[in-house]
């Protein structure tokens, strides 16, 4: 049975702890509270588009250990389809270490192998799968090698092609544009694939243009401390942070691309779309962990008031 999204990314155990004072280096003193949990970015996307109700596969890496048993059984019992998700021989599954204090500083640490990176030969195995989907959805902290062709599969399909964030080696972003319906980056990412800083709205605005020039049709760029501009084929609009008690920042992006994919994928209004994943966003930064709690009730209570129009 094919799944209306699938995500390639990220899976990992994630380490949550939570502390009375300053993250230590090495995670150790006094502990409030320690949770092991299913994350990695494309883990986290999987579970928020689960909870939104949207059935999802994922297609990555993890080893053939304990740990990798836990993570599988764990994403199964979150209805996440995984008979993509490839088991490698004498691989470590990846670690990432989250360390948050009460006042919200925090400390993330990743042991991620190269083992338990997607490659071109795992894609290639889960093409129908990606080939029948409403949307795929892309990590670009993944080799570009095994990225592209995803996306290539997908937009040949007809597919909605959604990348998120950008890739290490440039030689494969004007590829990657191309390919792409969708493209979200944070200020950080907006840069290295524009080569322009952005430091305010109107550089991003600025930025989502040009992006939007080279292959796009919505681009959805983070302002940092600010909010997220969304800039579509009609009109842009930025909207805020919603005002919330921040406890940790972790996941909030992966929260905002599932989020606008389920709306795009069920076909909701962009105005819609982005009203939701910016509200799924706020409800992830309102625990510990990059694990999202999406609810109806959250994302009703969090969900933006006002979008800005802006013009480029």
């Amino acid at each position: 049975m094919f799944s209306e999204v699938v995500v390639v990314g990220q899976i990992a155990r994630d380490l949550v702890v939570e502390v009375p004072d300053a993250p230590p280096a090495d995670a150790s003193g006094p502990v409030k509270q320690r949770q092991v949990l299913l994350g990695g970015k494309g883990a986290n996307q999987a579970v928020a588009l689960s909870q939104l109700g949207v059935t999802v596969s994922l297609v990555g890496v993890v080893g053939q250990d304990a740990v990798g048993d836990a993570l599988l059984a764990r994403a199964r019992a979150d209805r996440i389809g995984t008979t993509h998700v490839v088991r490698r021989p004498d691989t470590e599954t990846a670690l990432v270490v989250d360390v948050v204090d009460d006042q919200g500083r925090r400390r993330y640490l990743e042991h991620v192998p190269d083992a338990t990176l997607v490659t071109e030969t795992d894609v290639a195995a889960a093409a129908g799968p990606i080939s029948a989907a409403g949307s795929l959805i892309v990590q670009l902290q993944q080799p570009a090698r095994a990225a592209l062709p995803a996306a290539r599969l997908a937009h040949t399909a007809g597919t909605r092609v959604v990348l998120d964030g950008a890739p290490e080696d440039g030689a494969f972003a004007s590829d990657l544009l191309a390919l792409a319906d969708v493209v979200r980056a944070d200020g950080r990412e907006a840069e290295l694939l524009t080569g322009q800083p952005v430091a305010d709205v109107a550089g991003a605005a600025r930025a989502a243009a040009e992006l939007r020039r080279r292959g796009p049709s919505l681009v959805v760029l983070e302002v940092a401390g600010q909010g997220n501009l969304f800039a579509g084929p009609g009109e842009a609009w930025f909207v805020p942070h919603v005002e919330t008690e921040v406890v940790d920042p972790t996941g909030a992006g992966d929260a905002l691309v599932a989020a606008l994919t389920a709306g795009l994928t069920r076909r909701r209004p962009l105005e819609t779309a982005a009203c939701l994943a910016v509200a799924a966003a706020a409800a992830t930064t309102e625990h510990a962990g990059g694990r999202p709690r999406l609810s109806r009730p959250d994302l009703d209570r969090l969900r933006p008031r006002r979008l800005e129009t802006v013009h480029a």
